[in-house]
């Protein structure tokens, strides 16, 4: 495993759950408004995985759950090892993902490994090559992804990052037909910083209230929808 960092302890990243979140290393989308610029590209140094588990083994007693995030975790060949290793230590497992690789996420669904998965849409389809910032993505494999993900037996949500300028009110509701009988559609904001895109570091978060209005439109294709910051 290429791990880039660890937060040491997280209240809000993984639902119902005090948490550590381990951040692997490598992307294979240039979304232009992420904020991890150093672990998509790679520049930043690894993390020994034995002193990552070293840290986690010491913190059993006040911590729930391991996040698994990025990057792109299931870019890594050894993500199967390091969950099964994470639970030995007792602890549940979240794993964040962008849904381009269905195989790996099925894989891992099947093993039982999982205890929660958040699946980022970014966009509308017919937008996701501006959105993540690859030509040739293969939305087909995203939306086998969204597939299992509803129809599987791990507890999950989707997540849009909702970008002022970039996306409008219509497109949540687009997204939320997209992922039609999702149990779990959160919208969260936007952090103008640090961007891999510098252009998106200049543009402003969502006003909430511009939202609030769709909600009955977005909860007719899920049966929860939350607006967070």
């Amino acid at each position: 495993m290429r791990i880039g960092g660890i937060q040491r302890f997280s209240s809000i990243d993984f639902p119902g759950h005090l948490a550590a979140v381990v951040f692997t290393v490598g992307c294979n989308l240039r979304c232009p408004f992420c904020h991890n610029a150093e672990l998509v590209t790679g520049s930043i140094d690894a993390m020994a995985e034995g002193d990552v588990l070293e840290f986690l083994s010491g913190r059993r007693r006040q911590l729930e759950g391991v996040v698994i995030s990025g990057g792109e975790p299931t870019l890594q060949r050894d993500l199967p090892n390091f969950i099964e290793k994470v639970r030995r230590l007792g602890f549940r497992v979240k794993l964040d993902t962008n849904g381009t690789r269905p195989d790996i996420l099925e894989d891992l669904m099947g093993r039982g490994v999982l205890d929660f998965i958040a699946m980022d849409v970014k966009h509308e389809w017919s937008r996701y090559a501006e959105a993540s910032g690859l030509e040739g993505v293969e939305v087909e494999a995203i939306r086998r992804s969204a597939d299992l993900v509803i129809g599987g037996e791990v507890d999950y949500e989707f997540r849009t990052t909702v970008i002022r300028d970039f996306h409008d009110a219509r497109d949540i509701v687009a997204i939320s037909q997209q992922i039609s009988g999702a149990k779990s559609y959160v919208v969260q904001e936007f952090i103008p910083e640090k961007t891999l895109d510098a252009s998106f570091s200049r543009k402003l978060p969502f006003e909430k209230s511009s939202l609030r209005g769709i909600i009955p439109e977005v909860l007719r294709n899920v049966q929860r929808f939350e607006i967070r910051q």
